[in-house]
């Protein structure tokens, strides 16, 4: 077993799964390029937070489910590349329906855009309880912070490079044709990190649960087990309310339009922007993980998440408006990376599954803020709307400062 953790090949496989998943992620970015995908087939502003809320929000209905059965595997790479096939093969497919259907069939065009990026999602559940336990098996808790701020790091500089091929793609091509070819190339260079992740060599797990007779009283020992550990619930909480940026985020762009002219170039500069934050901040990320301050890593990463809303009310240019995406790019990468530390931390490893699937079905509801917020939008407006949102975050922030860590 001792032969398979922390080795360079498997930090390597990581790092290139994230890298090309990147670029792949970045052509339907839900504060970028997707809400002009639905606007143009006639979507409203709350279906544009709808469909941002789908890119991630499948993957919450499933995890628990994936964990059930989870707990008693001794392996999972076989079962995470099953979902990889299911993943590439969504992601083609809704590139491939898109240039088939062209542009006479807006409403069927947008039922598969929706279904596709549900599908997607959907199959991520599952992979994401696997994908969990296998890095948290192979990577001691230190190595794992390291190597997953690389993977975000290139997984950032991926989704910049992603920018410069969509804005070409979307200058070259007619809409909706240039949606479908940036789905189908996506998906190629998807394929590349899926297969690398996918020959990861994973040690046999000895200490595992015996899972139980069904899946309603897994239910309720999860249950019980939140009662229990106030630690995991006050960490779930919190892991909530920072997704709250998603109230706003999806729609700034939107308001960016009757600002400012949003050509091919200006929206890949957004989306360079983002991604170049995201790249930028985890060289933070990492040397904070590395030295156990994982709770130091969600305090700033959410104050950034603040900093970047509150920059909507005063955004006016181009470069205004691509600072905004870039600090929120780092808060991201930095709220993920330090929630994924923290539970693998907090877990029993005989439980690791089941604490990771608890963590993410509930903090994951926030990945539907956008919903809520495509309806406000309309009611309220854009200002009143990043002032609830701030408030949600300071919130998250002061939640944050009281998180469990390593040998704190």
């Amino acid at each position: 077993m001792k032969q398979t953790i922390n080795t360079t090949a498997n930090h390597l496989k990581n790092i290139a799964h994230g890298f090309f998943l990147g670029i792949a992620t970045a052509i339907a970015e839900p504060a970028t390029i997707l809400p002009l995908m639905v606007s143009h087939f006639g979507g409203s502003p709350a279906l544009v937070g709808f469909f941002a809320s789908l890119l991630r929000g499948g993957a919450v209905v499933v995890q628990l489910l994936a964990a059930f059965n989870a707990q008693s595997y001794p392996l999972m790479i076989g079962y995470l590349r099953r979902v990889f096939l299911a993943r590439f093969l969504t992601w083609f497919g809704i590139g491939f329906f898109i240039l088939l259907l062209g542009d006479e069939h807006h409403t069927l065009s947008l039922f598969v855009l929706g279904f596709g990026l549900f599908a997607f999602s959907f199959s991520a559940g599952f992979g994401a309880v696997y994908f969990q336990e296998i890095v948290s098996k192979v990577f001691t808790h230190q190595f794992r912070g390291k190597t997953m701020a690389w993977k975000q790091f290139f997984a950032g500089l991926g989704s910049i490079l992603s920018g410069g091929i969509a804005a070409w793609i979307l200058k070259a091509f007619p809409a909706p044709q240039s949606y479908g070819y940036l789905f189908i190339f996506s998906a190629l260079l998807m394929s590349l990190g899926l297969i690398a992740f996918a020959t990861v060599q994973e040690p046999i797990k000895e200490n595992i649960s015996q899972k139980e007779k069904n899946f309603r009283t897994f239910l309720r020992n999860g249950r019980a087990l939140l009662k229990k550990d106030r630690h995991l619930s006050h960490q779930i909480v919190t892991y909530f309310l920072s997704y709250a940026y998603l109230l706003s985020l999806p729609f700034i762009v939107l308001e960016a339009k009757t600002k400012i002219t949003l050509d091919a170039q200006t929206l890949g500069l957004f989306i360079s922007a983002q991604m170049a934050g995201a790249m930028v901040s985890n060289l933070l990320w990492g040397k904070l993980s590395a030295k156990g301050n994982n709770r130091t890593t969600v305090s700033i990463a959410i104050v950034l998440s603040i900093l970047g809303i509150a920059g909507a009310f005063f955004a006016h240019s181009a470069i205004g408006y691509a600072l905004l995406f870039f600090i929120i790019g780092g808060s991201m990468d930095g709220v993920r990376l330090g929630f994924g530390n923290l539970i693998a931390i907090i877990a029993p490893e005989e439980k690791r599954p089941v604490y990771i699937a608890i963590q993410s079905n509930l903090s994951s509801i926030g990945i539907f803020f956008s919903i809520p917020g495509g309806l406000l939008l309309p009611i309220i407006g854009y200002h009143a709307l990043y002032g609830l949102t701030l408030v949600l975050l300071l919130i998250a922030f002061g939640l944050s400062l009281f998180l469990k860590d390593l040998q704190k």
